[in-house]
């Protein structure tokens, strides 16, 4: 299934598209009033929403695109989001050198305030930086608690995946020899348009990922080319922590990043940027002009 979050008028609810429809969950047959809820409810709430979708008796509004404003597919995230760093071998030379590549899966975090959705506009933050870079990514929403997960049964606590576009201020992120601050600008994470389930994903190991700016391909690979894969990704980081339902893992980007150009080719004031996954759709944003 391919969840959505909208709005529409000044309401905010959550529904799955089908055939380019949008149908509206929130409150049918006793379901929660956001997806985030849903997924607390666990594989249960999975089940009603198929039920709701094949009951006849009831008739759910229903949108075209163009009638709603998109919203990330977790609009407000508990926690942070998880970020791991160079876990693309082409993209770790390209930041340094083939001593760049990680032998540790390298972990940061994004601040919740910088969640927004499809569509929506990115700031471009030029009284603070001058080294605004995308980064395409797969992300992965966890559907149940879980700590100490083995690699074997990691996918089990899957409910989805989704498209991250991991917005850095590189000159802050060198200033201040940490991500957490250029990470963390308002408007820098966009995510969606869909959360689709895990059971529509054969295999999200093998999804092709391109991101384009201006219509321009600037990354192109492959989700199998990560260093460390969902299942090694998810065990290291429940090692000792535990994993809540509706937290948000950003799996990395491939090679082809703005700053991995001679000379960078940083985003500028009304560029467009999409990001493209097989399975999963194109997220689109445009920097404020």
């Amino acid at each position: 299934m391919k969840f959505v979050s909208y709005q529409v008028g000044d309401r905010q609810t959550y529904g799955v598209e089908r055939d380019a429809r949008i149908i509206e969950l929130a409150g049918l047959h006793g379901l929660p009033q956001d997806l985030l809820g849903g997924i607390e409810q666990g594989e249960g709430f999975l089940q009603k929403v198929k039920y709701v979708l094949q009951d006849d008796s009831v008739d759910p509004p229903t949108y075209s695109h163009d009638e709603i404003k998109w919203l990330s597919p977790l609009p407000k995230v508990k926690r942070n989001i998880m970020c791991v760093g160079k876990n693309y071998r082409d993209h770790a030379i390209e930041m340094g050198s083939e001593q760049d590549i990680p032998k540790d899966i390298m972990i940061f975090t994004k601040a919740t305030n910088t969640v927004i959705g499809h569509g929506e506009t990115v700031l471009h933050h030029g009284e603070v930086t001058e080294q605004l870079d995308y980064e395409g990514e797969l992300a992965v929403v966890i559907g149940k608690r879980g700590k100490g997960v083995s690699p074997e049964d990691a996918l089990d606590y899957v409910f989805g995946y989704t498209i991250l576009n991991d917005i850095t201020a590189r000159d802050l992120q060198k200033k201040h020899g940490q991500f957490f601050i250029g990470k963390s600008l308002d408007t820098t994470c966009p995510i969606g348009p869909y959360l689709v389930t895990k059971d529509d994903i054969a295999d999200p190991q093998n999804l092709e990922i391109k991101t384009r700016v201006n219509d321009e391909t600037r990354q192109s690979s492959n989700t199998s080319e990560m260093i460390f894969n969902i299942p090694t990704i998810i065990s290291t980081l429940s090692k000792g922590m535990t994993l809540e339902p509706g937290d948000i893992i950003a799996t990395g980007t491939p090679a082809g990043v703005g700053k991995g150009f001679k000379p960078p080719l940083f985003l500028k004031k009304g560029d467009r940027v999409e990001i493209e996954i097989e399975s999963l759709g194109i997220l689109t944003n445009q920097l404020q002009a």
